[in-house]
């Protein structure tokens, strides 16, 4: 479930505040109350407001006169204050369903690892009775995989094994989808039947 952060109280009166002066509620040249007013009409510390106001001020929605108070400006940049509010809010909620979907991806990529772990433990605790097992290989420089995915190598049609995990560089790609790239150095890890082994080792040696 996606979670959305909450605005922090003086932004979300900034934002009323703009509303009010991009639908004319509140008019250029206007002066509007005090602080302390405005706190008791948000129900909120001078604080809260003083910070409310500065965010205005620093996009020109309003004028902060010293000893007299908060001059409404133009509509045009409280308009423009909306809209831009309006895309970062968009940002933040797209960064906060990112790391769900990485928080997820994390999980994911556990039980992968897990279910690695089982099917290499099964395959040595039952080598003498599973015809399927576990081999790796690395492949040469002369390999016809050099550059492919394992879609386009037709890794599985030619071999009848299945590539489980693909070791680049120390770095381990478990469950490797199709798209999945074999360069050299690469080491493969493979499961299927003994007898088609020399297939494999066809294919990676060249």
């Amino acid at each position: 479930m996606t979670r959305i952060k909450r605005q922090p109280i003086y932004q979300q009166i900034a934002l009323d505040i703009a509303a009010r002066i991009a639908r004319n509620d509140l008019v250029e040249g206007e002066r509007i109350s005090g602080r302390s007013i405005l706190s008791s009409e948000y129900k909120v510390s001078p604080e809260t407001i003083r910070r409310a106001v500065n965010l205005l001020e620093e996009v020109e929605c309003v004028h902060v006169i010293n000893n007299y108070g908060v001059i409404i400006g133009d509509k045009t940049h409280a308009i423009a204050y909306l809209q831009s509010f309006s895309s970062v809010s968009d940002v933040t909620e797209l960064k906060h369903r990112l790391t769900d979907l990485m928080a997820k991806k994390n999980e994911i990529e556990a039980e992968i690892h897990t279910i690695v772990d089982q099917i290499v433990d099964l395959s040595s605790r039952f080598s003498f009775s599973d015809p399927m097992k576990r081999f790796e290989f690395v492949i040469s420089s002369k390999s016809e995989l050099v550059g492919k995915t394992i879609a386009t190598s037709a890794f599985y049609q030619t071999t009848q094994m299945t590539i489980i995990a693909i070791n680049h560089d120390g770095e381990v790609l478990l469950s490797p989808g199709p798209d999945a790239s074999l360069e050299v150095g690469d080491t493969i890890v493979v499961i299927g039947n003994i007898q088609d082994v020399h297939k494999v080792e066809k294919l990676v040696q060249g």
